[in-house]
């Protein structure tokens, strides 16, 4: 029998994690192992907010992955999916190389999610990579540039946050936090710059401990934020954003951070989707297809009641992991286990010492929350690099 081939789409949390693992399962006769990835490193989405804020440098959020993979091992190719054809077993990438499969793991992340509001995709920001973080930051010092030369400008010193979920609420506080050292650099008044966060649901953070959103609102209202909660964004402008009450709010700068999908490539490539994600077995395969798997953004998992678990990177760690082992079983001829993720608890911070967690039962505030969230990126990055990854990228 040939050797089987493994072709995995996408460097992410799930897709790294899956990579990852059948590099340490398998050796190097076993399988033929291929990871295609847009760019030759790997970024952790959930510092994204630090560098889009200006309070951390880009090359902080990236690992190279030939400082994590073995190259010897993994066939490594840098370049964009543009189609998938499962019934052929086929990828289709940019450069126009199409590439075979026996297994397919597809791990490509996500889109931002507009929920059909007019002008986003046009004139809004969104953080969601290493290039548009850099770009949001450099936006917004350059906001505060021109406004020396504009002083009529305020719009260009007013800044609106789409969202109060997980990454709408982290920037809000990185944002906050560089607004002064911003200030001092260009000589502006600290009262005449805006941060507006806004949000459709009744409540920031939805679904969220309220004790713990209560604090979160708390402590960034003291730093600046002006939360308009239960309240939808209608329309984005180049001049700024309609709200649906009819209420425009001029911004030169509007952050969108209010939700993702699935990547599109998964629904063009003919799979069922919800919002671009694919409802998975119990082993992580897209439905009718034995060979292929699906992790990540992509991904849709229900919980026992029957509500979808949330996109997180904590889910899609685990589930890389256990797409490895099961891909390795596979290969082997042996039994697949059943994935369930093991939720360990979610944390956020609200800038720099500050933050809030549940970890199990446990409610978590302020510097303890913000060493926690120290402590669980440490451990994501001893795991994908080992000591000198976690000692290289750790920020006090």
């Amino acid at each position: 029998m040939s050797t089987p081939k493994i072709l995995i789409l996408g460097a992410g949390y799930g897709g790294l994690m899956t990579t990852l693992h059948l590099q340490k399962k398998l050796n190097y006769n076993e399988a033929e192992i291929t990871l295609v990835n847009k760019h030759n490193y790997h970024y952790i989405t959930t510092w994204l907010h630090e560098p889009a804020a200006g309070t951390a440098p880009a090359d902080h959020a990236r690992v190279p992955l030939d400082q994590i993979i073995d190259m010897n091992k993994i066939n490594f190719v840098k370049d964009t999916v543009q189609s998938i054809q499962p019934e052929e077993r086929t990828v289709t990438l940019d450069s126009g190389n199409v590439l075979s499969y026996d297994y397919l793991v597809i791990g490509l992340g996500s889109d931002p999610e507009t929920f059909g509001i007019e002008g986003l995709k046009e004139y809004a920001f969104s953080i969601r990579s290493i290039n548009a973080v850099r770009q949001i930051r450099e936006h917004i010092e350059y906001m505060f540039a021109k406004y020396k030369n504009e002083p009529h400008r305020t719009d260009y010193l007013t800044f609106v946050v789409g969202g109060a979920g997980f990454t709408g609420i982290e920037f809000s506080g990185e944002l906050a936090d560089r607004i002064p050292e911003l200030c001092r650099e260009f000589d502006v008044d600290p009262s005449l710059v805006k941060i507006y966060n806004i949000e459709a649901a009744p409540t920031a953070l939805p679904g969220f401990d309220p004790e713990l959103v209560s604090y979160a609102v708390d402590i960034l209202q003291k730093k600046g934020v002006e939360f308009m909660i239960g309240t939808a964004i209608k329309q984005c402008t180049p001049e700024g954003v309609v709200l649906a009450n009819g209420e425009e709010i001029k911004s030169a700068t509007v952050v969108w951070a209010a939700g993702v999908r699935g990547n599109s490539v998964v629904e063009k490539s003919g799979f069922e989707v919800m919002r671009g994600r694919v409802k998975v077995d119990e082993y992580l395969r897209a439905p009718g297809y034995e060979n292929v798997f699906i992790v990540g953004d992509c991904a849709l998992i229900f919980n026992d009641e029957g509500r979808p678990y949330p996109p997180t990177a904590q889910i899609a760690v685990q589930e890389g992991e256990a797409l490895g082992d099961n891909l390795a079983a596979l290969v082997r001829g042996e039994v697949m286990m059943p994935f369930k993720p093991a939720l360990q608890g979610s944390l956020a911070s609200l800038g720099k010492g500050e933050g809030i967690g549940m970890v199990g039962t446990k409610k978590l505030f302020g510097t303890s929350a913000a060493l926690m969230k120290k402590a669980s990126d440490l451990r994501y990055l001893y795991k994908i690099g080992g000591v000198g990854l976690a000692l290289k990228k750790v920020r006090l």
